[in-house]
């Protein structure tokens, strides 16, 4: 399975401008910019894309986890933190995934054996290696 995104960029780095478009048309020309991306300009970024991508991820292989384990969720929230060091070449450094979940029946223990697991297991975790990423899972 494959999927795609795709973005176009007009001008120089600072003052130009850009469009994002998935190819669910979810995202369809969103904006993007500099300003967007090292201030707080309107329109999206790389790294926000991403902490939506790997929110969702996890959200969905905790759900996976627990539906496995013979769970059924109320609620799985996860918000993922995604930090751009600029010192140097601006380089992706860490993730921090934070997960509220309300699952009836489960202990503490299994809750956090399950949440590590979907962290390992999640593929954008997988496919993002390269950056520390850390959770902190509370059940309610």
């Amino acid at each position: 399975m494959d999927r795609y995104a795709s973005a176009v960029w007009h001008g120089t780095l600072k003052e130009g401008k850009g469009a994002i478009t998935t190819q669910s048309s979810t995202l369809k020309d969103t904006q993007y910019s500099f300003a967007a991306r090292f201030a707080e300009g309107v329109g999206t970024n790389p790294e926000e894309l991403i902490a939506a991508a790997h929110a969702g991820c996890y959200t969905m292989a905790l759900s996976a986890q627990l539906t496995e384990a013979g769970f059924t969720p109320d609620t799985i929230e996860t918000k993922a933190t995604v930090t751009l060091d600029l010192h140097g070449a601006p380089a992706i450094t860490k993730i921090h995934l934070v997960n509220t979940s309300k699952i009836p029946g489960i202990d503490k223990a299994k809750f956090d054996e399950l949440a590590h697991a979907a962290k390992e297991g999640c593929p954008v975790s997988k496919v993002l290696k390269a950056a520390e990423i850390t959770l902190d899972a509370t059940l309610q």
